[in-house]
Order: structure tokens, then sequence, then C-alpha cells
């Protein structure tokens, strides 16, 4: 496991993400000497992303599956095996996949559905290194309505007029090259697409800052369902809306906002670095 390499807060306009403290810092993604070195952490935290999604429940038998790009090779990818329980995935069972399905690194079957969805993510958005996908009770739920997520909380701001929602292909397995294109150019510049009546998948620099919005897009889908059952929620008004997606909704909020879950399941999951 990688250490930082500095403490110096990677974007100093972000308030939210200031100490109150003068000469207290946050800590920033690791920076990394070598191809070899980054290739680990992603493929520990690829790990550890999923041991935190199988905690969560979000698992749905052999649903579900994290990417993140190979540093040296970016049209190559690092995937959880299809048919392994996310809690139980090690850093050395994740398999090195191209974007034509071959696999280059590894000796499990890989998600047919899971490679040509983000094969065509990856393919379309150079500046994505991660890409996460489950089906996750709350988020298929809420994917059935066909609708955004609304500004109802502090925490659901994060990603106002930062996700979509995609229709091509809704609810049928995405197992084609054009069906998961299709995904990809619904999805375009933002980070999380809500596929009707399929679930959320979601996007980052690092695999951390793609597992939060994935862990917040379904927690904030449970808190609209959970609201709009006993009512009819207020919404936040557009202009504090904006103002609190830009203090917590930056690549590098989302990447903060992850780190106590993976303080978690390094402390509580050591295996998954085997």
């Amino acid at each position: 496991m990688a250490a930082p390499a500095d403490t110096t807060p990677a974007d100093a306009t972000m308030t939210a993400f200031e100490p109150g403290q003068q000469g207290i810092s946050l800590p920033r993604p690791p920076v990394f000497a070598t191809s070899a070195e980054e290739r680990r952490h992603r493929k520990e935290q690829v790990a550890g992303a999923c041991r935190i999604f199988g905690r969560f429940g979000f698992g749905e038998g052999v649903a579900g599956h994290i990417t993140a790009r190979d540093p040296e090779d970016p049209d190559m990818f690092w995937v959880n095996p299809f048919g392994m329980s996310f809690r139980h995935v090690r850093a050395s069972d994740l398999l090195l996949v191209d974007h034509t399905g071959r696999i280059h690194h590894g000796t499990r079957p890989v998600n047919r559905a899971g490679f040509v969805i983000h094969s065509a993510i990856h393919e379309a958005r150079p500046d994505v290194v991660a890409a996460c996908h489950a089906h996750a009770v709350h988020g298929k739920a809420w994917s059935s309505l066909g609708r955004v997520l609304d500004p109802i909380t502090q925490d659901a701001c994060a990603l106002y007029e930062n996700h979509v929602v995609v229709t091509d292909g809704a609810g049928a397995v995405v197992v084609d090259e054009e069906a998961a294109r299709l995904l990809a150019k619904g999805l375009g510049d933002k980070r999380a697409a809500i596929h009707q009546n399929h679930g959320i998948f979601t996007v980052g620099d690092t695999v951390a800052e793609a597992a939060w919005w994935f862990v917040q897009m379904e927690r904030n889908a449970q808190a609209q369902l959970l609201a709009e059952a006993a009512g009819t929620p207020k919404l936040i008004d557009p202009e504090n809306a904006r103002f609190t997606r830009e203090q917590t909704g930056s690549p590098y909020a989302g990447w903060f906002s992850f780190q106590p879950l993976w303080d978690e399941i390094v402390r509580t999951d050591p295996d998954l670095f085997d």
C-alpha cells in the first residue's frame, strides 16, 4: 500500500475540504515513481473497493464490476473476475483485459457485460481511470423511474447536474458493443449515469473517486425513495445546490471522502493485498 507522496491539498479552492486550523493540510492521492508501483496501487484499490461494495450489500450474484485503467497500457484495464464474490476479491485475482475482450493476465473468466460496458467507457473517456457498476437495490429501484436524483439533501448536491439518465437499451443485458457504446455516449462528460431499469454507473480520476460516487449515488437513491414514500421532498434551490456541488463534488472531494472506507477495509481485510 503506497503512502501519499505529499500532503498538500489538491484544490485550494475547495473550502469545504480545507482544515480550519492553520498549518494543517489534507492528504492527497499518491504520486508514483514507476508504472509498476501505480499499477499495484490501482489493483489494490479495485480489490478494496470490491470488498467495500460487498460489505455494503451491493453484490447481486455474479453482477457487478469495478475497473481501473492500466497506467502503462491505457487501452487495457483491470477488472474483478466473473463469478467471484465482491467480498473475496484480492489484488492478485484481477484480470487484465483489452478493448477486444482478450485476457492478458489472469485465468478466470471475465464478465461479458462488464467487459463491453467498461471497454466502451474507457475508450470514450480517456480522462477516466476507473469505473464502477453494481446491482445495488436502491440504485436499480430508482433506475426504474427514469429520473435523475433531485437535490433534496446536501449529499445529493455533490453530483447535481453531473449525472444523467440513459434510456438506450433500458432493461436489456448489455452484452453487445453497440449497446455499450450508446451507454458510454449517454454518460457523456458526467461523473455518473442512471441506466434506466438497470442501475448506476460511476467514473472517476481514481478508483477511490469512482467508488465513492457509486456509494453516494446508491445512498442518495435510498434517501429519495424514503423521502418520496413519506411525502413530497423540498428541493434545494439551484444556486445553493451548485454552490454545494462546487464544495463537495470535485474529483479530489470524491477521493478524500472515500478514505475512511479505505482505512476501515485495510484494517479488517488485509488479505485484499495478496
